[in-house]
């Protein structure tokens, strides 16, 4: 089981604090840290001091880091037009030296579109499924050949396809609830599919509508990497979960319901329940960045009882 560190940076985060928390993911042994693409912050949340953009902090990360796997949960397709993003991905991949992934999504956030002048397509899903056949695409072009694409959204006309990333196939994660476009979605285009913030039972509803759309699609399911993201909440004792349930907000019953918490052994006991319906990776949602006990102690206490050690 593989622990990913996972960021939620326009609820009040710089590029320094991101910074230390990926050194700290880097230092600690968790395999990855990823960060979400939003440009407004959501609930009580005053979001200061501004929000900082998803490529732009992993470029920086890229050089500053080492090891660690570096990725969005997930990119904005509302943000970004395919061809650019396909450069700026293969661009972070090179400064990573092939430690990238691309999680890319639909987009959804209508506020934060009109607060920063961002069109919001009413048609968002089409939108998604020509990006994702545009940017991988550029990728899988030989070089010296041209990518040509005439979609009804998007039109690209011999382009270069070019710069190619460092690794030979940049992983693409495709996430969400969705019970029919989402699964054929993952399974034409997708390394990984993500379900974030769900339960057992809907996990492994949504998992089985992933593997049979695959088989469907002529994919081996077992080719796909089953995700979890799930908000994590971890204390030595029953005081410090409620400190730290207190510092985001949550109620503990609520967290343990839905989320990672509790002490190391309920929390260890809880990923192995997803293990068990085939997640074998979990993106822990930080949301108190400042926090770096929490993960000192999930990294020596949680990943240590998962058979991985720093």
């Amino acid at each position: 089981m593989d622990l990913r560190i996972f960021t939620e940076p326009q609820q009040g985060a710089d590029y320094e604090k991101l910074l230390t928390v990926a050194k700290a993911t880097e230092d600690l042994g968790f395999d990855a840290f990823f960060r979400s693409d939003h440009y407004l912050s959501m609930g009580s949340a005053d979001g200061l001091p501004g929000p900082t953009d998803a490529w732009i902090t992993l470029a920086g990360l890229a050089r500053e880091t080492k090891r660690i796997r570096l990725g969005t949960l997930m990119t904005a397709g509302t943000f970004r037009l395919p061809g650019v993003l396909a450069i700026q991905v293969a661009q972070v991949d090179r400064m990573s030296g092939g430690r990238v992934e691309l999680g890319l999504g639909a987009g959804w956030f209508e506020e934060e579109h009109k607060a920063y002048g961002i069109p919001f397509p009413k048609e968002k899903f089409a939108r998604l499924e020509e990006q994702l056949a545009i940017v991988t695409g550029l990728w899988a072009t030989e070089v010296g050949d041209t990518f040509s694409y005439d979609g009804t959204h998007y039109q690209l006309t011999d382009s270069p396809a070019l710069p190619k990333p460092a690794q030979a196939k940049v992983p693409v994660l495709i996430g969400g609830h969705g019970a029919v476009r989402t699964p054929r979605l993952a399974a034409q285009y997708a390394d990984e599919f993500n379900i974030p913030f769900a339960s057992l039972d809907d996990t492994a509803r949504q998992f089985g509508r992933v593997r049979a759309a695959a088989e469907q699609a002529g994919r081996k399911p077992g080719d796909l990497v089953y995700s979890n993201a799930l908000v994590a909440c971890v204390g030595r004792d029953d005081r410090e979960v409620a400190r730290r349930a207190a510092a985001i907000g949550r109620e503990v019953d609520e967290l343990k319901a839905n989320g990672l918490a509790g002490s190391p052994a309920e929390v260890v006991d809880r990923i192995g329940k997803f293990a068990e319906i085939g997640s074998t990776r979990v993106y822990l949602q930080m949301l108190d960045l400042d926090d770096l006990d929490h993960l000192d102690l999930i990294s020596s206490q949680v990943l240590s009882q998962l058979g991985r050690t720093r």
